[in-house]
């Protein structure tokens, strides 16, 4: 996955240890290992199915039938059975710390994890305060008595890391200028996932819009209001969120780098916001020594503005209130957390909510995850997978360049900028080099909310305290047991956390077929996130700039729309078709990762063989290894959000598209004219 940009996925693997088992059913203790894994298992195929007609229903249908979705789960695949046995690690490692911290050194690791995890999990502690740790924060919001009221309590609560109302702020690299952090400011202020939940309509949307009315029913009638009042709060703030997603961008325009770059001196700023005077608010966020920002959606702020000379200062106190509450909800009493999991589940389908140990344990990775991320790679973590990586991350990276020095509709010029582009990638591989020591953080076994308020306190402080420094280019956007993977365009940078380097993605004892059709079409994935239709507009240091030829860029836009027509065709659940323009950036990182992969596998002995394993020839084994990294079953409601708000494809599409513009998988799984999957040589498409 692209941090920011665009994200997904990537793998390798630390091998993992055999399962064992008693010989004699547990009756003498004596064990052997258990058998071999089978790399590509004939089990989870269906021959039933043509590899013409639907390939990943031929590679992934003996799978798909003999599982079904756990009922904590949204969906379950080769990506979920990963991040469970992960979330296992951690798990064991959260409470094993746990028992000890008590008597750890004041600040040390280990008494830091264990007692966010044992606060987490005091449910008697943390029931037996209901709502009282945001009791303070409703009544400074009822005290407010005018509009001047209503923006310091936005200010306030973004300094103090209590919310995110109305607008978005962050620290980022310039993308013009990459080695100054610059102040971003861009739309917000609203609580579904995306803008058209609460603009269309339709009998699905319409769910969700009730059992999110219902919601800050639930939430408001909980802290005391009356049953009227709270269905009144209800009306008030989804009217009010509905007119700030009226002014939000699109998702597919906010892909475009060059549209979101908009710099403004503060004071010019300003005079598109008379309410939101930026020379006054900045300071109060702690933002000192500025004298631009960048605003990713200029016309947001200035309708948000306008919204707040024109709304009632009651109705700003109940969104204010609402955001308390919202963003509070899974940290208080159970009542809380119950009602927030009920208005999810209408979203993602998921049945029951997942154990509180579970749960906890990613929030402890989501807070402090540099720390716990130490103890995960001292244990899971080997040298030897790292060396490994890196060893298959050059070789892709030399097949990339000569695939780029072969292509047929690229000028010279352009080329040696890409290859320029390419030679200058930084990879990351497991770990940070430097981690973050998290100083002057507290962590209290018996204050669970007020970890967390701390945690997100040290964060703001660190964001903001970035200004006028050095640009790190060491940081890290995911944490080590995470399983995914990232190209930072403004580093030119690919990122692979610890986490997702295991089977299915790699494992050192599979054949080359394997670890290229898994962990190297995710590798190749990342590399040609650089040249994806976002990437390629970031040059060789990362800055916004236009390195392209117009030709080579008008000839690469024509060959991107071929790839948004073939996804924009496929039907993801019920009437709703992906968004070819909005899954445009992952959907060409897939295209480019599997041929960038299969050439580089080609290289290698038994890419030049065909000798069979399991029935199935090196090329069959790549793609089948390809197939098998996106198996997985979803509950329709999490298809429908993913297709309105992720940009990435379901994984069938991703399986299916890319492999149809490769001449290879024709010739490995003989598919004739006629199969259904079946595109002729000429409509193949071609870009790196």
């Amino acid at each position: 996955m692209k941090l920011n940009f665009s994200n997904l996925v990537l793998a390798a693997a630390v091998c993992l240890s055999a399962n064992a088992y008693a010989a004699d059913g547990g009756k003498t203790g004596k064990v052997k290992p258990a058998p071999p894994r089978k790399f590509i298992d004939p089990a989870n195929i269906d021959p039933s199915v043509k590899p013409g007609d639907d390939f990943f229903e031929y590679a992934n249908g003996g799978w798909l039938k003999s599982n079904t979705i756990p009922a904590k789960e949204t969906r379950w695949g080769s990506f979920n059975i990963l991040n469970d046995d992960n979330k296992k690690k951690l798990q064991a490692i959260v409470q094993e710390v746990s028992k000890t911290s008590a008597t750890a050194p004041k600040g040390s690791i280990k008494q830091r994890v264990g007692d966010m995890y044992a606060s987490a999990m005091d449910t008697m502690a943390i029931e037996k305060r209901g709502y009282d740790p945001i009791k303070a924060d409703l009544k400074r919001i009822d005290a407010i008595a005018d509009i001047n009221g209503v923006v310091n309590e936005i200010v306030y609560e973004r300094a103090n890391a209590i919310g995110s109302p109305l607008f978005s702020f962050g620290i980022r690299q310039d993308p013009k200028n990459v080695s100054k952090y610059v102040v971003g400011l861009g739309q917000g202020g609203t609580s579904l996932p995306d803008r058209d939940y609460y603009l269309k309509s339709d009998p699905r949307t319409k769910r969700i819009q009730d059992a999110y009315k219902q919601y800050i029913v639930d939430l408001y009638t909980l802290t005391g209001s009356s049953a009227e009042v709270a269905a009144k709060n209800a009306a008030t703030i989804f009217a009010l969120e509905t007119k700030l997603a009226e002014a939000q961008m699109t998702r597919v325009a906010m892909r475009d780098p060059n549209k979101t770059y908009n710099k403004f001196a503060i004071a010019d700023l300003s005079k598109t916001t008379p309410h939101l005077n930026w020379a006054q608010l900045l300071p109060k966020l702690k933002v000192n020594g500025q004298d631009t920002v960048l605003v990713s959606s200029p016309s947001f702020l200035t309708a948000a503005d306008g919204l707040l000379a024109s709304t009632p200062v009651e109705d700003w106190k109940t969104y204010l209130k609402w955001g308390i509450l919202r963003g509070s909800a899974g940290s208080l009493s159970s009542p809380f957390v119950q009602s927030q999991f009920k208005f999810s589940s209408v979203l993602s389908g998921q049945q029951v909510q997942a154990p509180r140990y579970e749960r906890m344990t990613s929030l402890v990775d989501g807070s402090l995850g540099e720390l716990l991320g130490q103890l995960y790679v001292e244990k899971y973590f080997t040298p030897q997978a790292k060396a490994s990586m890196l060893a298959l991350v050059n070789n892709l990276k030399s097949t990339l360049g000569d695939r780029i020095k072969r292509l047929e509709w690229m000028t010279p010029e352009t080329k040696q900028r890409a290859l320029r582009k390419l030679n200058a990638f930084t990879v990351k591989i497991g770990y940070t080099d430097k981690w973050e020591t998290y100083a002057g953080l507290t962590v209290d076994r018996s204050d669970y909310f007020g970890n967390l308020r701390r945690v997100s306190t040290w964060s703001y402080n660190d964001m903001v305290g970035r200004l006028g420094k050095p640009v790190d280019k060491t940081e890290w956007g995911m944490t080590p047991p995470t399983v995914n993977a990232y190209y930072n365009p403004v580093n030119n940078e690919i990122v692979f956390p610890a986490g997702i380097l295991q089977f299915p993605f790699y494992d050192f004892k599979a054949d080359d077929a394997v670890n290229y059709g898994g962990i190297g079409a995710v590798i190749g994935h990342e590399m040609t996130h650089g040249f994806d239709d976002q990437g390629r507009q970031y040059d060789a240091d990362g800055t916004l700039r236009d390195w392209w030829k117009k030709d080579d860029a008008d000839k690469f836009k024509s060959r991107a729309d071929m790839v948004v027509n073939q996804f924009n065709n496929f039907v993801a659940v019920d009437t709703m078709h992906v968004n070819g323009k909005l899954t445009l950036g992952e959907n060409l990182a897939d295209l480019g990762g599997i041929n960038i992969a299969y050439e580089a596998f080609k290289k290698t002995k038994q890419g030049q063989s065909n000798t069979k394993i399991d029935g199935f020839t090196p090329d069959q084994r790549f793609f089948l290894s390809y197939a098998q990294v996106w198996r997985g079953l979803q509950r329709p409601e999490a298809l429908a959000l993913q297709v309105q708000t992720d940009p990435h494809s379901p994984g069938q599409f991703r399986t299916n598209a890319p492999i149809t513009n490769v001449d290879a998988w024709y010739k490995a799984f003989n598919v004739q004219p006629g199969d259904k999957m079946y595109k002729k040589p000429e409509d193949r498409i071609r870009i790196w």
